[in-house]
């Protein structure tokens, strides 16, 4: 336990704590409620960026592309699309990057992506498209200025040899043009804090963003993890033991879980965080009031009422 001697870097509010906070794109009305309703309440706090996710297939991609544009139009946060080489030739991909850059994005995490037939099969290449995330993130360099934001392992990719590995493929985004990394999802900060040291050892001094996970339901955090690489801690299970049937009960534990991963990170020096949101805002702003970011000029950046057909 600290003593009066020791400074928490936690309970200065003066440092420059940044948040980036990703979204995924609506499937149904009710779920494009839910989104909109997240991003009203989150966007007074004014994050670094949002990121809307990507995946295989034509809807996914529309309904991507379509939320992007409407964030432009409609609020002041600076949106990021995703974009995975996935199921499309170069020529789609170009002609998807350039739409974002005609549409006022001008940021992209750029990932490889999922195989079409779901994680734990193999990753094939499209026969004319880019075959891996450095390929893609060189592409959309060439079509305009962008940001570009990869994707990090602190545990390695599932498909990765071992950590130096995938830390290797991290050097070659960063070399084809890649100006920022977020890592997956982790619930242990030593995990995080040991590869962040092994990468810095590698070479690679591009900001190494902490994804954040909220818990929202520990069972559905768990099987996402397993089919992600992510380990989860003993200790987290036992946190969530026997509130399978208690929602507010959990909802207590989740943030007290949360509030505490953040606060050590920031401890160990960590001023910028990239939160998971599940498109649900509640956890997330408690998390982002600890860190000490409070609402701004939210007539600034409500966001308007979708414009209707005539």
């Amino acid at each position: 336990m600290p003593n009066a001697s020791q400074h928490r870097a936690s309970r200065d509010g003066f440092r420059p704590i940044r948040v980036s906070i990703e979204f995924f794109p609506p499937k149904t009305e009710e779920m494009e409620k839910i989104l909109w309703s997240s991003i009203e309440r989150l966007a007074p706090l004014q994050p670094k960026f949002v990121s809307v996710t990507y995946g295989a297939g034509g809807s996914t991609r529309e309904r991507t592309h379509n939320t992007v544009a409407r964030m432009v139009r409609e609020t002041s946060l600076k949106p990021a699309a995703h974009l995975t080489c996935v199921d499309a030739t170069k020529e789609e991909i170009d002609s998807v990057v350039q739409s974002y850059w005609d549409a006022g994005v001008r940021h992209i995490v750029a990932l490889r992506g999922d195989p079409a037939e779901g994680v734990g099969h193999s990753y094939r290449p499209h026969p004319g498209g880019y075959a891996q995330t450095c390929d893609l993130v060189a592409g959309i360099k060439r079509i305009g200025d962008f940001k570009v934001s990869v994707s990090a392992y602190p545990e390695k990719h599932p498909e990765a040899a071992s950590l130096d590995a995938d830390i290797d493929a991290l050097k070659a985004k960063v070399d084809a043009g890649a100006d920022q990394a977020i890592t997956q999802f982790f619930f242990d900060n030593e995990i995080y804090l040991r590869y962040r040291d092994k990468v810095r050892a590698a070479g690679i001094d591009i900001p190494i963003l902490p994804g954040i996970l909220p818990v929202q339901n520990f069972k559905q955090a768990a099987n996402f993890a397993r089919r992600t690489g992510a380990s989860v801690p003993y200790w987290l299970a036992a946190r969530f033991e026997g509130l399978e049937n208690d929602v507010e009960t959990r909802r207590l534990v989740a943030a007290a879980v949360a509030a505490e991963q953040v606060l050590d990170l920031v401890d160990e020096g960590v001023e910028d965080f990239h939160f998971y949101s599940m498109n649900r805002s509640d956890l997330v702003y408690a998390i982002c009031h600890l860190l000490g970011l409070r609402s701004q000029a939210p007539a600034k950046v409500a966001v308007k009422p979708e414009a209707k057909a005539a």
